[in-house]
């Protein structure tokens, strides 16, 4: 190691326990902080990313430009473009979030013992969080008002690629915090597109509680491997559809393109479609050709390739293939059976969709995958915490401890258990 290498790594390092020390301190403050304050600072920051509008363009525009520059996919650039409509979305986000009940405080349980202890189990903030994430920079704004509304400072690690664009927003979102009277420090970036902030914030024991990564699997595997920290995390969005003998065909390939279509580029976007054996005939080729027609590239296997010529060969890899982009995998199974041992075999445990209207079989389907999210004749693009009613999510968990699925306000808090006696000593 060069003397100038040594020199940058202590002062990153200086500087990410100088942020960590300030978001402990903001912390303490924002866990005091009653509902009505927190709501303001939501709803100042919402209009303050309204009112920095054109700056966030501005500062967007650069980061597409460097993206572009670099020969980033249409799928990257899709996830990293912001324009009047995802940012007055962004600001719609973040108010409703400030509607949502705060979960601080809450009494989760109480009972009352034989000798008079009353015990109480209430929900506290879980204390500082550490965001790491890619490419998406309304990220910034989702991740900061849950933690904010949960009473959690935060840490938030965009990707260089948005680098400009986060930090535009987090601009908006102190004025909001500061005109609430809060500290800005419950909502910082780490202030340098460095890889090496990454390593440094996962060894930061006792100023971060927990890790949430969101992106491409070779961070979420970096983070799980390398994290000194507890992690909330999902590894791979490979989500399904299958369209049972028993499904409405105007329903499923409404559904299915949906699924895919809307937004390739997000981890609730369908990626393999499994279709009953049984209507091959009948349900396979117009829902292709609607995914076709859409811009869709089919990898499917030999039935599929036989069937529509437009389609390529899918090869094993593609079963287990997180996408993201306009392509999807296309496989024949025999029935609701087939469908889930295929998913057993490839899933990652995130949202699996699938499309019948015979009750028992999409009961079948759902009481026996293990998927953090599964439906029923919806498409799997609303695996979202906006779209349950959370106000916006910190991300998809598909672990099975503390969070699972849409990762929101309550799901950002912990528990303390309060006994309250009159006297009462153990014998």
């Amino acid at each position: 190691m060069t003397v100038a290498e040594a020199n940058r790594e202590t002062d990153l390092h200086a500087a990410m326990l100088k942020l960590g020390e300030a978001a402990r301190a903001a912390a303490h403050v924002l866990a005091q902080a009653d509902a009505a304050t927190k709501n303001r600072a939501l709803a100042a920051a919402a209009a303050a990313i309204r009112d920095d509008r054109d700056a966030i363009i501005a500062a967007n525009a650069r980061d597409l430009a460097a993206a572009k520059a670099d020969g980033a996919t249409s799928a990257f650039l899709d996830r990293l473009m912001l324009d009047a409509g995802r940012i007055e979305a962004m600001a719609r986000g973040v108010e409703d979030v400030a509607k949502l009940k705060d979960p601080v405080g809450e009494v989760i349980a109480d009972w009352t013992r034989p000798n008079g202890l009353r015990i109480t189990r209430v929900r506290v903030p879980l204390g500082v969080i550490g965001v790491i994430y890619e490419s998406r920079p309304n990220v910034t704004a989702d991740a900061a008002a849950l933690c904010l509304k949960s009473g959690n400072a935060v840490i938030l690690r965009g990707g260089s690629e948005s680098f400009h664009s986060s930090r535009a927003i987090l601009a908006a979102l102190h004025r909001g915090l500061v005109a609430a009277g809060l500290p800005e420090a419950c909502a910082q970036t780490v202030p340098t597109a460095d890889r090496a902030a990454v390593g440094e914030m996962l060894r930061m024991t006792g100023l971060i509680d927990i890790i949430v990564p969101r992106g491409g699997k070779s961070l979420i595997e970096r983070v799980s491997a390398e994290s000194r920290i507890p992690v909330i995390k999902h590894l791979d969005g490979i989500c399904h559809v299958y369209i049972d003998a028993s499904a409405n065909i105007d329903m499923a390939r409404k559904v299915t393109v949906n699924a895919k279509m809307r937004r390739p580029g997000i981890c609730g976007a369908a990626e393999t479609l499994l279709v009953d054996r049984k209507v091959a005939k009948t349900n396979l080729l117009p829902v292709l050709d609607d995914l076709i027609k859409a811009g869709c590239e089919v990898r499917g296997d030999g039935e599929v390739c036989a069937a529509e010529p437009r389609a390529k060969k899918a090869s094993e890899a593609d079963w287990g293939t997180e996408y993201l982009d306009a392509i999807i995998s296309v496989k024949m199974v025999d029935g609701v059976d087939g469908a889930i041992a295929h998913i057993e075999k490839y899933g990652s445990h995130h949202t699996d969709s699938i499309i019948a209207d015979e009750a028992a079989v999409a009961e079948k389907f759902l009481n026996t995958l293990d998927s953090a999210i599964l439906m029923h004749n919806a498409s799997t693009q609303f695996a979202d915490g906006g779209e349950f009613g959370m106000g916006a999510e910190i991300g998809i968990s598909t672990d099975k401890l503390h969070a699972r699925g849409p990762v929101g306000v309550e799901q950002l808090t912990s528990y303390k258990y309060v006994v309250h006696g009159s006297g009462q000593t153990r014998p």
